[in-house]
């Protein structure tokens, strides 16, 4: 039987250069009108029973060649459960699979997909739920929601959002686990948070990214995490929706959700740098940090992004945008696309189960930390009166 490849389907992306009866060669396609690419999920249909081997061709030009030394790819049978394939190497621009399927099709990517039906899916089940109600902040370049479900009644404001870069799948794995926490009627934290915080979830920032197969940008080729400074409706409609929402109802906390593609750990990303700077949002920070780190063997805080010197922080990212513009704690969490390899699972790396698993310590990080936050808002609160009466 002839091996077949497709990828014409929910965030499917490769194309085929060359095949024969053993060995195909592929190419990632890059994002729309951008030069990024990295982000590959196909089917492989008729090679049950024998060894294949696949060749991604074009690795060493993708965004970043660093992620794949010690990476390793995914499989499903059932796009459900995903397992790593051991047999994957990288050496001169190339990534080479090696597999011999059980079965007559089986389902690759470079971390386990989270498709848009299954977003659809998890709106639509979590905003059944008592107490959760969902709105559409706007629509994307395609028309599709900015999806944004709201949980608790309480003072703080508190907004999670993830998927600015459609790629990093894992991020939606924790928005799902930071939903079913939030829901869970029987979870004392769950509780304590829904009557402190108003929390303002949005799964997914960038859904035409997520359909088209991107890694990095929208349907016009912006990265939206570089569009907080200036959004607009012809180039990042879904920062937009988004930013002109949190003016709405301000931010207190807030946290962007992301994967990184070569620092094999799971770490925090601050607002240092920023113009306003104050010892007030970084001692709460540091205390978040801190405490995740205690609760999550997962969460780490030796390794991470460089900081940028007093005054030089890239205002147009989310995280310090939202730090500078509303003197809130905010913060970019990132997951790896290989593994902790300080807690490493040979069969799946890092995975949708423990994404969701890091989601529930956030959780709780953040209820052990509210006394702080509270008494942080209000100073910052009493600060802007004393400004505004001046």
């Amino acid at each position: 039987m002839a091996l077949t490849i497709s990828s014409t389907f929910d965030a499917g992306n490769i194309r085929v250069v060359s095949q024969d009866e053993a060995q195909v060669d592929l190419e990632i396609v890059k994002d729309h009108m951008s030069d990024f690419y990295q982000w590959f999920y196909f089917r492989l249909a008729g090679a049950a029973g024998r060894e294949v081997t696949l060749r991604i061709t074009n690795c060493g030009g993708s965004a970043y060649p660093h992620g794949w030394p010690d990476y390793k790819s995914v499989m499903s049978l059932d796009r459900e459960q995903w397992v790593r394939i051991h047999d994957t190497s990288y050496a001169d621009g190339v990534l080479t699979m090696k597999l011999t399927p059980p079965q007559d099709i089986v389902w690759i990517a470079y971390f386990a997909p989270y498709s848009m039906e299954r977003h659809h899916d998890l709106v639509t089940q979590t905003a059944t739920l008592e107490g959760v109600h969902c709105r559409s902040l706007g629509k994307s370049i395609d028309g599709q929601d900015i999806d944004c479900l709201t949980i608790g009644d309480g003072p703080l404001s508190v907004w999670l959002y993830a998927r600015q870069h459609p790629g990093e799948s894992m991020a939606e794995w924790w928005m799902e686990g930071v939903l079913e926490k939030l829901t869970d009627e029987d979870d004392p934290v769950a509780r304590v948070l829904r009557r402190e915080c108003t929390f303002r979830v949005v799964p997914n920032m960038n859904p035409d990214g997520s359909r088209r197969g991107h890694l990095r940008t929208n349907a016009v080729g912006a990265n939206l995490n570089r569009e907080w400074h200036a959004p607009t409706a012809e180039r990042s409609p879904e920062v937009l929706c988004v930013r002109n929402a949190m003016d709405e109802t301000g931010v207190d906390f807030a946290m962007d959700v992301h994967g990184d593609e070569a620092i094999p750990a799971n770490f925090l990303a601050g607002f240092e740098g920023i113009p306003s700077h104050s010892s007030r949002q970084q001692k709460l920070f540091d205390l978040f940090g801190e405490t995740l780190e205690r609760i999550s063997p997962d969460f780490q805080r030796e390794h991470g992004y460089e900081i940028p010197p007093p005054g030089e922080a890239n205002m147009s990212m989310s995280t310090t945008q939202l730090a500078e513009r509303y003197g809130c704690v905010s913060m970019t969490l990132e997951m790896p696309f290989k593994d902790n390899f300080k807690l490493r699972d040979e069969v799946y790396g890092w995975s949708p189960q423990r994404s969701k698993h890091l989601a529930y310590a956030c959780m709780d990080a953040l209820h052990a930390v509210l006394p702080q936050l509270k008494k942080a808002t209000a100073e910052r609160d009493s600060a802007r009166k004393e400004e505004v009466t001046a």
